[in-house]
């Protein structure tokens, strides 16, 4: 254990120390001398936890509000489980892919053209040089939506559950500790650059929301290592990178997969790492 904070005996602690055990946080408070000490386990919850602490003890809302947590707390048993209200964000983008996986009938109808980066069939793609000029002419026409619909067309319900799964697992946490400016910052960028990537690579023909996920995790991945608040296994990222890695291999198309969005998962992962460097990370949300 690791002695970070000694404070009046008087201070009642015990709403606090509720809250850290829901957050997952191993730590026990001990009485010397007329002062109670607050020891942890893990060194790296120091910081965040003296920021809570902080406020805890100096904003009365905040302190009301621990001590009578109860059904709007987002952690049972050390585990991370938000409900819709936590992040209504999150789940308002999930609806939304559903909705378009129902009009689209999973890209296999007309309306799926509305949603690509390009009308393919107004447009040559087969190269470059044709893909260049199909985007400048359609965003001259003003369709400027299609650099992030892509996001919203799925192909399979496969293809859609795990996407929204781990949007869902992800990007409700950014949404509680970060916030929704942050959330909705990062899905855009994420966007552009895995759609384009993507496009400019193979052609508009392709949908998902697995470049904003790749990027989402590599944003939580890199961003936990400057403040710990994320809940998620590590072995997740290593995963996810070795998967991406067989994509860009013909084993995919020899299982019957078929071909995967792999340049919307590496430049989506890119873009979530090089926000992680640039955005300053907030305080923890108590």
């Amino acid at each position: 254990m690791y002695r970070v904070k000694q404070m009046d005996a008087s201070i009642d602690l015990a709403g606090f120390s509720r809250w850290l055990r829901e957050q997952g946080v191993t730590h026990r408070i001990t009485e010397e001398g007329g002062f109670q000490v607050l020891w942890l386990e893990n060194p790296d919850h120091t910081e965040p936890v003296l920021r809570a602490l902080d406020r805890f003890l100096e904003e009365p809302e905040v302190r009301n509000a621990v001590n009578s947590a109860g059904h709007s707390q987002v952690y049972r048993g050390g585990r991370w489980q938000p409900s819709p209200r936590h992040a209504p964000l999150v789940l308002g983008i999930i609806v939304l892919a559903l909705l378009m996986a129902w009009i689209t009938g999973m890209g296999r109808n007309q309306i799926s053209t509305l949603l690509m980066v390009v009308d393919p069939q107004n447009f040559d793609w087969n190269t470059l040089s044709s893909r260049v000029y199909a985007l400048r002419e359609t965003l001259a026409s003003g369709q400027v939506w299609r650099l992030i619909s892509p996001d919203f067309l799925h192909f399979s319900w496969t293809h859609i559950i795990f996407n929204s799964v781990m949007l869902w697992f992800l990007g409700s946490q950014i949404e509680w500790f970060d916030g929704k400016a942050r959330l909705v910052s990062l899905f855009i960028f994420t966007s552009l650059i895995s759609n384009g990537l993507q496009y400019f690579v193979s052609g508009p023909l392709f949908g998902g929301l697995s470049g904003v996920v790749y990027g989402i995790l590599g944003y939580c991945w890199l961003s936990q290592r400057r403040v710990p608040r994320f809940q998620f296994p590590p072995a997740l990222v290593t995963f996810a990178v070795v998967w991406m890695v067989i994509g860009f291999t013909p084993l995919p198309e020899m299982l019957g997969l078929g071909r995967m969005a792999n340049e919307a998962h590496l430049g989506g992962f890119i873009a979530g790492l090089a926000l992680a460097v640039v955005l300053p990370v907030r305080a923890v949300r108590t």
